[in-house]
């Protein structure tokens, strides 16, 4: 039994496979185990379809076909705040069913930036986004993409995804709702939320054990929406798969089993407070206690079930084009460049790199 996962490069621990991985299957690394997993006394519907279907392969398409993996985890990543900050402002804490606007949010943003010392300088800001961590949600919301859906095409080079990546410089650099880069270097943003000087903050399950720590209550939040008027959220999985040359095939799959579905096993990971349970009734029966922090436990869920999306190298071959764009942004995110200037000139080196990356994917069959 092993564990294959890729995740984007920050501190988040929600894993997804990428369609290099699905290559395993192709040289026969990895092990089909859809017979053993439909054979054992489990209900596969009784854990995420998203969970699921992230470990499928038809030796095409990934999402689809055999199951190559089972879900160690869901990991849907979605917005905290500080309840504190919004009280002693002043201001209704966000409403749980419906997202802010950007512009609902750039105005309360606006307000909780602020010199809490009276010393001249700012103390407490908005937020603390840093682009490889929420810029899919800016962009996505907005009706942008980093890629078409047959996944052969860059797509960043649009209105849609000029206006998200700028929006999310602005908060910098016009607004200055979110530290600057050498605010940043002088203490991350990380550290700045859990000192309680950030309004908002991305939050994932690995978190919770953290957080319950800190000297301020936080709560869970759908992210801000664009002109879609629908909020969006990366959501990963670290999976458990079985080789394909093990000794012992059914106690490895009958280990990924258990550690994906079992009752206890699962209970255990959630008292712990670093995961949310595999197994829907055991989440929504979790999500349902409001009394504990976060009260709003069921925006992890809505993220899972409703508007959470992988990252978007989970069906290319590797990352090198993604990395390409993130490589690049700090111009954009310091505010030496436009969103326009920057995507004109990246889009068609990520285009080579995709094109390089979807060559190598038809060699490697």
């Amino acid at each position: 039994l092993s564990s294959w996962r890729t995740r984007p490069p920050t501190r988040q621990k929600g894993y997804l496979f990428s369609h290099k991985h699905f290559t395993h299957t192709d040289n026969g690394i990895i092990a089909d185990i859809t017979d053993e997993v439909e054979a054992a006394n489990f209900d596969l519907d009784s854990i995420w379809k998203f969970g699921v279907d992230i470990y499928r392969y038809d030796g095409e398409t990934p999402g689809k076909g055999a199951l190559y993996g089972l879900p160690k985890d869901v990991g849907p990543f979605a917005l905290g705040y500080n309840k504190n900050i919004f009280e002693e402002a002043g201001i209704p804490l966000p409403d749980k069913d419906k997202a802010y606007t950007w512009e609902e949010f750039l105005g309360i943003s606006q307000q909780l930036t602020k010199d809490t010392n009276g010393d001249g300088e700012v103390d407490q800001w908005a937020s603390g986004f840093n682009a490889t961590w929420t810029l899919q949600s800016f962009a996505y919301s907005n009706g942008a993409s980093f890629l078409n859906e047959t996944g052969d095409k860059i797509t960043v080079d649009t209105p849609e995804f000029a206006d998200s990546l700028q929006f999310l410089a602005d908060l910098t650099n016009k607004y200055h709702t979110t530290p600057s880069s050498s605010q940043a270097e002088t203490l991350d943003t990380y550290q700045r939320w859990m000192n309680g000087e950030l309004a908002f903050f991305p939050v994932g399950p690995w978190d919770m054990s953290t957080y319950a720590k800190l000297d301020f209550e936080y709560d869970l939040m759908p992210w801000p929406s664009g002109t879609t008027g629908k909020s969006v959220a990366y959501t990963g999985s670290l999976g458990l798969v079985v080789s394909a040359s093990t000794k012992n095939p059914d106690l490895a799959t009958e280990l990924a089993i258990y550690l994906c579905a079992d009752e206890e096993a699962q209970q255990t990971l959630l008292d712990a407070q670093v995961q949310i349970p595999n197994l829907i009734d055991m989440a929504e029966e979790w999500a349902s206690d409001t009394e504990s922090v976060p009260s709003n436990k069921q925006e992890f869920l809505d993220i899972i079930q409703d508007y959470g999306v992988p990252y978007p190298t989970y069906a290319t071959y590797n990352s090198q084009w993604l990395d390409e764009f993130w490589a690049n942004i700090t111009p954009v995110m310091q505010g030496e460049q436009t969103a326009n200037e920057f995507l004109a000139e990246i889009q068609p080196k990520m285009q080579k790199l995709l094109d390089e990356a979807n060559e190598q994917a038809k060699m490697s069959k």
